[in-house]
């Protein structure tokens, strides 16, 4: 066994009476969102003028996401969800066509299919990334596969190369889900503005935090219309109800403007382009901030038996943005096969931060599997099939088997290298001293 490293406060664990690693108190190291002046003033100018459901604003915030993402064409949502059902329908995912998408994610970037009649075929992810596979996506797609749905997990860039080229050689579609990784690079590209369309959730926990709304990117006109014409309806003109000209030009569009072809309103909250506005302004610089101290807090872990970093190689180009939902690898194999509950239970013992990370492959879910939501008489994830994409245990076995395998991690805020060495020895405490744990 490693001795102890300076710092470490002795080897007896805290969960056995020994002194705890994290002595120092937290203060704002953990705030989030940073809610200053200028946010305040911005939303109560929306507030007091009775402004909340207008586009003053929103154009404002649009254009502003437009330059930073560098993408022709931008739309805001209520959230990200939202944006997300309307970039697939934009796609032309609809009653009997499909989707490919991670099992391991968050179940927005994929349940919405279900609400446009279309399915949903889950591909499996790679271990050491938790991002979809490229290797698991070709051998899925049919004549009705309309979109491939990647998410940066956990602020990973997925590996965008071979997938954009799988993509383009079957003329499908690609959406990005950017909700973990506003503002990341995959080998120089900003993500976002790799795939066919870029979506984003903001609300108040996400690295780019609005309070709660989303937002679609892209370069294509038709794509952005169309997203247009499902949910905003002030936009498309031809109706008492619309808040200015036209932003349309598809005449199968205009057809039918006025009213929103998907039934829904998508519309912004003003307050919310009010603060996305300012913090867009201090984004970057925050964003810069969290990067150097989530890489601070893993090189003091560099080496460290039974835990593994969770973050992009230096040098490639690739960043993890606002490292949004951090996590880390566990490796309970190097620690005697301490199980994780244990593990997570001396480290917090020592005053620092770990979690048990729970995410659940979507594969499995009785949702879709069995649930029939909209009364079809039969389960809805085929209700409108071609054929049965379900997938059952042992499917997708590198998704199945990371339950004890991941943990979540401290989300620091700033760089305060005393602070988040503190956080990062009571986990290399328990590593190195795992037997009296």
């Amino acid at each position: 066994m490693k001795p102890s490293k300076p710092g470490a406060r002795g080897a007896k664990l805290a969960i056995h009476g020994g002194s705890p690693a994290v002595t120092l108190a937290a203060g704002d190291l953990f705030t989030w969102p940073i809610v200053t002046a200028a946010d305040e003033r911005a939303v109560l100018d929306v507030l007091r003028r009775g402004a909340m459901s207008d586009n003053d604003v929103s154009l404002k915030f649009e254009a502003a996401y437009a330059r930073y993402q560098h993408r022709k064409y931008v739309l805001s949502f209520c959230n990200g969800t939202s944006s997300l059902q309307a970039a697939m329908w934009a796609c032309g995912v609809g009653r009997g066509t499909e989707i490919i998408a991670p099992t391991l994610t968050y179940w927005a970037s994929s349940l919405p299919a279900l609400s446009l009649g279309a399915t949903i075929n889950f591909a499996d992810v790679l271990p050491d990334t938790l991002c979809i596979d490229p290797a698991d996506i070709e051998h899925r797609i049919g004549r009705y596969t309309r979109a491939i749905v990647v998410v940066h997990n956990h602020g990973y860039p997925c590996d965008m190369r071979p997938i954009m080229a799988i993509a383009r050689r079957h003329k499908i579609k690609v959406i990005e889900d950017v909700s973990h990784a506003h503002g990341g690079l995959y080998r120089g590209q900003l993500l976002g503005s790799i795939g066919d369309v870029g979506c984003m959730s903001m609300m108040s926990g996400k690295a780019f935090p609005t309070g709660e709304a989303g937002m679609l990117v892209t370069n294509d006109r038709r794509l952005w219309e169309r997203a247009t014409a499902f949910g905003h309806y002030e936009r498309t003109g031809k109706s008492n109800f619309a808040k200015g000209a036209s932003v349309l030009t598809d005449p199968a569009l205009i057809e039918f403007a006025g009213l929103p072809q998907g039934g829904s309103k998508h519309r912004i909250n003003q307050l919310c382009s009010a603060m996305g506005l300012t913090q867009l302004a201090q984004y970057p610089r925050r964003m810069a901030e969290i990067q150097k101290a989530m890489n601070c807090f893993w090189d003091f872990l560099e080496g460290v038996p039974g835990i593994r970093a969770h973050r992009t190689a230096k040098n490639s180009g690739s960043t993890m943005g606002g490292w949004y939902s951090p996590v880390g690898h566990y490796v309970a194999e190097e620690l005697g096969g301490l199980a994780i509950e244990k593990f997570v239970q001396a480290v917090r013992a020592e005053g620092g931060r770990a979690g048990i990370w729970g995410e659940f492959p979507l594969h499995l879910h009785p949702l879709l599997q069995t649930a029939d939501i909209y009364g079809d008489g039969k389960p809805t994830v085929v209700a409108n099939a071609h054929r049965d994409v379900r997938q059952g245990p042992g499917s997708l076995p590198v998704a199945e088997g990371l339950k004890g395998r991941v943990l979540w991690t401290p989300w620091f805020k700033h760089h305060r290298p005393r602070q988040i060495k503190q956080y990062a020895q009571a986990i290399r405490k328990v590593c190195e001293h795992y037997a009296n744990s």
